[in-house]
């Protein structure tokens, strides 16, 4: 992400720092940050904005998080920030960053490989547990928890988990 030329690196970082502390609503123990759901800060006629994109168009979780965005920016003193919803470029699996793919693994879920995109969506390429790290896997159900997750269970420790789908 790179600074608006109208906003110093100071409070940008500031910006950023506030964010990585905002959970993602569905899946706590990831932030919005590490999601790639953020998509940079920026400035128009003078105003800072935070630019949010939805893991995908109709994302039932948007709401909240822009409700939790808000909250966090004003428990900060920062009332004058907006927030805005940018649907392009589309999120995109591969803006999850690498501590975000740590923290899903930690919480249960599968991350998606880096670089796999909507080619993988059916691929043949084995899911990891999260839990045992196997991959002697299987898809249960292509609906997880959640519609951007599909519902998976691991032959070696007989436990399910959710998987990232990757688009």
């Amino acid at each position: 992400m790179t600074v608006p030329d109208r906003m110093d690196r100071a409070f940008h970082d500031r910006l950023m720092g506030i964010l990585a502390d905002v959970p993602d609503p569905e899946i706590p123990g990831v932030s919005v940050v590490d999601l790639g759901i953020v998509q940079g800060v920026g400035t128009c006629d003078g105003d800072v904005h935070v630019n949010l994109t939805p893991t995908y168009s109709g994302c039932p979780a948007t709401a909240a998080i822009q409700l939790s965005v808000r909250q966090a920016l004003d428990a900060a003193g920062l009332h004058d920030v907006g927030i805005r919803l940018v649907l392009s470029p589309a999120w995109s699996t591969d803006m999850i960053t690498d501590a975000g793919r740590e923290r899903l693994k930690a919480y249960g879920i599968a991350p998606p490989p880096r670089g796999a995109g909507s080619a993988s969506l059916r691929s043949p390429q084995p899911v990891e547990c999260p839990r045992c790290g196997s991959s002697e896997t299987e898809e249960v159900s292509r609906f997880g928890s959640t519609p951007c997750k599909a519902l998976w269970r691991c032959r070696n420790c007989l436990e399910p988990f959710d998987n990232f789908k990757c688009h």
